[in-house]
């Protein structure tokens, strides 16, 4: 299931690590890479938060994708372009909070480009983000597609990362599912400081 690109999918599962540094000044706090700890992707934040766009890179700097919040929105609306575009003829995928009301549970859901009526979701996010063990499903389904695990170091603790995995199931895009991790991020940093 190619979302973002054929060469982002696998007919394996997908192991990837995940670590933010919590407590940083420069850009690209996130880094994705795989289970031989091969960086996969990075991502660019905008410094101080002055911006509402973050780039999604790959591992030679080359833009992936954009994911840009809808500041407006009651519903943490976020749309994600191809590359570093913002334009309308390169979204790939809206996502947005099933309902304004949720608390500590977040439950996202994501509309692909070519849905333009957004009555039914083509995937689906459930879970607790400070538990680590958000799952992504396809529709309104229970198949899942991809699932968050805690990782727990004495050095993550020590020097600010957080660390955890995800399993991405076979022929699903990876890309698509670091980038909804990206947001999960950003919205619970959000309802954190609410």
């Amino acid at each position: 299931m190619a979302i973002v690109s054929p060469n982002f999918c696998a007919p394996y599962p997908i192991e990837l690590g995940i670590v933010r540094k919590v407590m940083t000044i420069t850009d690209g706090n996130f880094t994705v890479t795989d289970a031989n700890g091969n960086l996969l992707f990075k991502v660019k934040e905008p410094l101080l938060s002055l911006s509402d766009k973050r780039v999604l890179l790959d591992a030679s700097d080359n833009p992936i994708l954009t994911l840009r919040e809808n500041k407006v929105s009651l519903h943490d609306r976020w749309q994600v372009f191809r590359g570093k575009s913002t334009s309308q003829s390169d979204l790939v995928y809206t996502l947005k909070r099933s309902s304004m009301i949720q608390i500590m549970k977040p439950k996202l859901d994501i509309f692909l480009a070519q849905n333009k009526e957004m009555k039914v979701c083509d995937f689906h996010v459930k879970g607790s983000w400070i538990d680590r063990s958000c799952v992504v499903y396809a529709g309104k389904s229970d198949v899942i597609v991809a699932q968050m695990h805690k990782k727990h170091t004495a050095q993550s603790i020590l020097i600010g990362k957080s660390n955890f995995s995800v399993t991405v199931y076979p022929n699903v895009d990876f890309a698509f599912i670091v980038s909804l991790i990206v947001i999960l991020d950003d919205i619970n940093k959000e309802d954190s400081e609410d």
